[in-house]
């Protein structure tokens, strides 16, 4: 199975899952206020958000007063609440006279939870996933303590003022204490935001320049800080240049075209500066020094692997019993929030251009790995869990935060909005939902196809 294939059902596996939780919130509290559930969706079982265009299911069951069902347009799903405005757009419900288990009869703090209910389902599920991480895999960082061989950078990383070597102590002034937090450091770093390194035994600041963030986004990668790698090959790939070379499992490259080295990115400079070229590599087998001549592939690969990380590096590891675990949960979820509202910040930063910066289902899906890997599935699950959270208390008409926005009115000001205005705000919210779909994954596309606007 390719890598692609499987990005794209994590992400259906990981939406699937909390789109169903987050309706299942709204459910919850609805039932708890014995408010009428009268059908619950994954998926939509009409062409959204056009209500009554291509209504059918692809399976449907009926318990009590609700019908359970996927829906065939993939894309969310919803639950139809009786006597409320929303996706369904059910006038003609709404034109008779309000009763007793209808949602429009509730009290304002009552309606208020059944909104919040999918907000609070996602906050929960993160945290529950998070719970589940520490206490099955622990927690494992770098400290920048450990980082004996400094850091790797490639051509994004050297633009900015970096080379590879640099002892990394600080950014906009904050100390950096784990290596993981260098990538969303400079990322979101201050305007005028500084770096503060050790070069060659010497303090020395390196100015951000304009435009590092948007390239940062652009390239689609946090890669352009890395560590440093001694030349220890770990495998080699079946019929790779480094195999009809006759490189092996344990040989040190130690020069290239007779210029000695001892990391990996020092190589990677040369073979990605003469594709096509003939080069000398020196070798180190079992003590004894011997060369090979190869000829530098397009695309700058030898087929050389080299070791972990951890074989170089002594990374911390935390354990953690089910409960510190409740604790470190909470503190996670609550600091991936604070992460994802800064980088929706950013659409505001004039370094960030939104059609480089934004993305559809297809970005989400390379967000996962390209192999499964229960942590990291999880990890991005929960991830996205907290985003979808954020995503629907935004105060647009259709999300979860523009019914709150009404909801909130009521409650100050102790004044209904009407259900006409109701409708047509949630009429214009679903058409600017709808297009905003359209328009990131319409940007996906012209990735895939390399076509720049």
């Amino acid at each position: 199975m390719s890598g692609g294939v499987m990005q794209a059902l994590q992400l259906l596996a990981g939406l699937s899952f909390l789109i169903v939780l987050h309706e299942f919130g709204h459910y919850f509290f609805a039932r708890l206020f014995k408010t009428r559930v009268e059908k619950f969706y994954l998926f939509f079982d009409f062409l959204f958000p056009f209500s009554g265009v291509l209504n059918f299911s692809l399976f449907k069951k009926t318990k009590g007063d609700t019908e359970y069902g996927l829906g065939w347009f993939p894309l969310g799903g919803y639950v139809k609440i009786s006597g409320m405005v929303d996706e369904s757009m059910d006038k003609e419900a709404l034109a008779l006279p309000p009763q007793e288990w209808e949602y429009r009869s509730k009290k304002p703090y009552q309606r208020l939870f059944i909104m919040l209910g999918g907000i609070i389902m996602n906050v929960l599920i993160a945290i529950l996933l998070y719970v589940v991480i520490f206490s099955v895999w622990g927690e494992e960082y770098l400290a920048m303590d450990h980082v004996k061989y400094g850091i790797a950078v490639d051509s994004i990383g050297r633009s900015i003022g970096l080379q590879s070597g640099d002892m990394i102590k600080a950014i906009d002034e904050k100390p950096i204490t784990r290596f993981n937090e260098i990538p969303l450091a400079i990322i979101m770093h201050k305007e005028n935001g500084t770096i503060s390194v050790t070069r060659a035994g010497k303090d020395t600041t390196i100015k951000i320049p304009f435009g590092t963030i948007n390239k940062i986004i652009k390239a689609d990668r946090n890669s352009f800080i890395s560590l440093r790698m001694p030349t220890m090959i770990d495998s080699i790939k079946p019929n790779s240049v480094a195999e009809k070379a006759n490189l092996k499992a344990g040989d040190s490259v130690v020069a290239v075209n007779d210029a000695p080295v001892h990391f990996w990115d020092e190589v990677n400079i040369v073979l990605k500066s003469n594709p096509g070229t003939p080069i000398k590599l020196s070798y180190m087998r079992a003590g004894q020094l011997d060369s090979a001549t190869v000829t530098v592939p397009k695309d700058s690969m030898l087929g050389t692997y080299y070791h972990k990380f951890q074989k170089y590096y002594d990374y911390t590891k935390i354990k953690y019993n089910p409960i510190t675990a409740i604790g470190r949960g909470c503190s996670y979820t609550l600091s991936r929030l604070q992460i994802y509202v800064a980088q929706f910040k950013l659409f505001g930063s004039k370094e960030v251009k939104v059609n480089e910066s934004m993305g559809g289902f297809y970005s989400m899906g390379k967000m996962y790995a390209p192999e499964f890997d229960w942590y990291a599935f999880l990890m991005m699950t929960a991830f996205i869990s907290v985003a979808l959270a954020f995503m629907n208390l935004l105060p647009i008409p259709g999300l979860d935060g523009g019914y709150v926005i009404f909801l909130l009115f009521e409650l100050i000001s102790g004044k209904k909005v009407s259900e006409k205005v109701m409708e047509k705000a949630t009429t214009v919210g679903l058409v600017i939902l709808l297009a905003l779909m359209v328009y990131v994954n319409g940007l996906d596309i012209l990735r895939i196809f390399h076509i720049k606007l």
